[in-house]
Order: C-alpha cells, then structure tokens, then sequence
C-alpha cells in the first residue's frame, strides 16, 4: 500500500494549491493521503474533493505547532473533523501568534540590514496569518543571502541565528488533546528533527504517550536509516503505534515528493491498521497475488 500521512499545501508553507498536492500524489500511485498543513484545516475541502476524482483515499488532518521545553515540536493529527469548534479556536489563536511571531523576525532581519522581509515572505504564504520561517527562507534566498532555502534556515532561521525568534506554542498535550477532542489520531511528528538526547528523548515520548498520543512518525523524509531503526524500536518500547509521511513540501527542491519513501519496517505496528481504507487495500492486494 503507498500511504502518506503528512503533506503540505499553499495553505500552510506548501508550494502547491490542495489538488495539486493531490494530483501529484496520484501521479506517484498514493492510495491513502492525508493533506497536514500547519495550524489550519482550510485546504480540506479542496483536497478531498480532489482526491474523490482521482481514486485516492483522503484523511483529513492537521499538523499542530507544540512547544515542549522551549523547543517547537510538531503533532499531526489524522482523521479530524475539522469543524470540531474547539480545534478551530485553537488553530486560530495559533496562527494569531504566527503573524506576530513573523513581525519579530522580520524586524530581527532588518537590525542585520534585511529590508522588507516581511513583506517579501508574505508573496510566499497564502494567508498573512500562516507566515512562517519557510516563507522568510524563500524570500531570502531569492534575494540571494544564500544559495537555497535550506541555507537561509542554517545562517539565519534556526535557534542562535540572527534571524530566529522563539516562539512559546500551545503545549504538546493541548495538541494531543484537541486532536483527540475532533475524533482524531495524534501523531509526534519527525522526531528525528529535534535536537534532543537519548534521555530527554525517552522523556518527550513519556510526556506524548502520557498526553494521550498514538503514533510516532517513525518513516519520514527527516529520517535516515538510522533513524528509522531508532523509532521504530522507541515506538515498539512505548506501546506507539507507526506513521510514516513524505513531508512534502515543495517539488522542486525536495528529493521525497508525495508517496515516494517507502515503506515501515516489517515490525512496525502501522496507525493504519484498522483503517477501513486499508484494510480494503490489502484485501484487494492478497487477492491480487
């Protein structure tokens, strides 16, 4: 079965609208989709229409910006339902703090003599209220501070950078907790990306378990090998279920597009498991063969 679980759009920091994403996912065989924009559902709609037309299996979802001891963290929540009244709220109050998160940093860049970030990062997000650091590392490195976006983020968008701002998020277990309120399935999301220790790791994954959290994104376009046997054994310890997600973000400087990641280890419990989606899929797969 090709599933991913975690996919950007313009809504968030996404190169492509909602359907694009899907068309791209149907391109490269994506049978279950789930489009995760940060902090806002209002891609959904379009999306699953769009994933109606192309056959595909759509899960609407969400990836929430957490803080867990002064480190950004990211939940993805999975079969939401993005009306639920509670969750909007929050996500609203979030992307609030975005926009004045992406005030500060553009006035950090201007101290260091780069004009007009602000406005240069909003020709990249759909919403001024959904900037974030991805949109500021596009308009830089168009304007050639350095060579990709991903090089902007190392010289000026990663803690101890000139550019960076912390930000103090919702906490991990009030993500968890209006993901399970909407009828959702949290999911920590590539824990490979965080700067943490084995101890303090183990004390991440104690705090999400306990909050009521059910998976851990163990495949993932963060992941190397390594990590994936990491996860895959820390998900086993903590009784987590496995996700795994491309992560997609934009096709033309990404080597991991919608689909393209392959699969969990064979150990792996997966959080599709009781998917009715899924379990049709491998049905009609064994009776394939």
């Amino acid at each position: 079965m090709n599933i991913d679980l975690h996919c950007h759009s313009t809504v968030s920091d996404g190169t492509l609208a909602p359907a694009e994403v899907v068309a791209l996912a149907a391109q490269r065989g994506v049978e279950i989709l789930a489009l995760t924009d940060h902090d806002d559902t209002a891609g959904l709609d379009a999306a699953r229409c769009a994933a109606v037309s192309a056959g595909i299996d759509f899960i609407a979802g969400v990836e929430i910006s957490a803080g867990w001891r002064g480190q950004s963290v990211h939940i993805v929540g999975v079969h939401i339902d993005p009306a639920d009244a509670q969750l909007a709220r929050e996500l609203a109050s979030i992307r609030v703090g975005r926009l004045r998160r992406a005030e500060r940093i553009a006035a950090a860049l201007e101290a260091v003599g780069i004009r007009d970030a602000l406005a240069g990062a909003q020709r990249f997000a759909q919403h001024a209220s959904l900037i974030g650091r991805a949109h500021f590392a596009r308009y830089l490195a168009e304007q050639g501070y350095a060579a990709d976006s991903h090089a902007v983020f190392q010289r000026y968008l990663v803690p101890g950078k000139l550019g960076y701002v912390a930000h103090e998020w919702a906490q991990v277990g009030d993500a968890v907790r209006w993901i399970r309120a909407a009828g959702g399935v949290p999911i920590l999301a590539h824990p490979g990306r965080y700067p943490f220790g084995t101890a303090v790791m183990h004390e991440l994954l104690q705090c999400f378990k306990q909050a009521g959290g059910a998976a851990l994104e163990v495949l993932t376009s963060a992941h190397d090998a390594g990590d994936v046997r990491r996860f895959a054994a820390l998900a086993r310890e903590y009784g987590l279920l496995a996700s795994h997600g491309s992560d997609f973000h934009d096709p033309n400087h990404e080597p991991f597009g919608p689909g393209s990641i392959g699969a969990l280890p064979p150990e792996c419990a997966p959080v599709w498991h009781d998917w009715p989606a899924a379990q049709r899929l491998a049905e009609h797969a064994a009776s394939a063969h």
